[in-house]
């Protein structure tokens, strides 16, 4: 029996026909057996017609070798002998890419492997109109994978996978809607390269880090530099900014007892001699004009 239905059945008309035949059997012992053994023949193929399909399947009854209908899911019945019955999943399939060996259109060698998301749409023509549409899907989407590589190159085929998975579903699905598929997805995952070429693209992005790290440093010494020059003009044009500055520079220094300060001029002193020496360059001008 093909579903714990059908043996309840079979056990169901085994009993009832017990409980109807004894009386026959008693009376007529060879009449009797010869019933019997018919009436379980008879069970067993009325039991074997009772079909149970899960939510997730649909059956495709074929009477005398001919499509008739698609039963389910549930509890259905097929004529025993005349009918059979091919039941078909109708989720969502996951199915393997194996590795391909491809030549990149910049003529680069990779290997590449991925994953393919389809469900049956129409039970019947995955059925009818080819003989296996596993195998079929599976055989046309690594053609499909080898044509799209093909056609693009090394640096594409790292930065856009997602749009290559969307061009070899598109081609996948439209060769496959006749077979009653439906391609949900197809997603690369994992490309290998030859090792020369690795390590050619990881000395790659090492100098191109460096070169990012001495442009961000350049630019932050600019920054600075600039700073630095407002901050000295701010204290050039405000009298008492370089003293303060000082003054804060000597208290950064902290109450260390190792920290040894030495002045050997004092600031206002500093100022006094600027200003005099400005003072006498004045007027030596003055007399020269005289």
């Amino acid at each position: 029996m093909n579903n714990p239905i059908s043996g309840l059945i079979f056990v169901a008309l085994i009993i009832l026909g017990f409980v109807f035949g004894s009386p026959i059997f008693m009376a007529h012992q060879g009449l009797g057996g010869l019933l019997g053994i018919l009436w379980f023949f008879a069970s067993m193929i009325i039991a074997s017609g009772i079909q149970v399909a899960a939510q997730w399947e649909k059956g495709v009854v074929f009477q005398l070798g001919k499509f008739s209908r698609i039963s389910g899911p549930g509890l259905f019945f097929v004529i025993p002998i005349i009918e059979e019955v091919r039941k078909i999943d109708m989720r969502v399939l996951t199915m393997d890419i194996p590795a391909q060996q491809v030549i990149t259109k910049d003529n680069v060698p990779v290997k590449i492997n991925g994953v393919i998301f389809f469900k049956v749409d129409d039970p019947s023509d995955a059925i009818i109109k080819v003989q296996d549409y596993r195998f079929a899907i599976s055989q046309y989407s690594q053609t499909s994978l080898r044509d799209v590589i093909g056609q693009m190159t090394l640096d594409q085929l790292l930065t856009e996978r997602e749009e290559i998975g969307k061009k070899i579903e598109a081609n996948v699905e439209k060769d496959t809607e006749a077979w009653g598929l439906e391609v949900t997805g197809i997603r690369i995952q994992d490309i290998d390269m030859p090792e020369e070429l690795k390590k050619m693209m990881s000395r790659q992005a090492s100098a191109e880090r460096e070169k990012r790290a001495t442009i961000t440093k350049a630019e932050g010494d600019r920054e600075a530099s600039a700073n630095l020059a407002l901050a000295a003009r701010t204290m050039a044009e405000s009298p008492g900014a370089m003293q303060l500055r000082t003054l804060q520079t000597i208290d950064g220094l902290g109450p260390t007892a190792s920290n040894t300060v030495v002045i050997a001029v004092p600031v206002d002193i500093m100022n006094a001699i600027d200003q005099l020496c400005q003072f006498t360059k004045g007027k030596t001008e003055n007399k020269q004009g005289v």
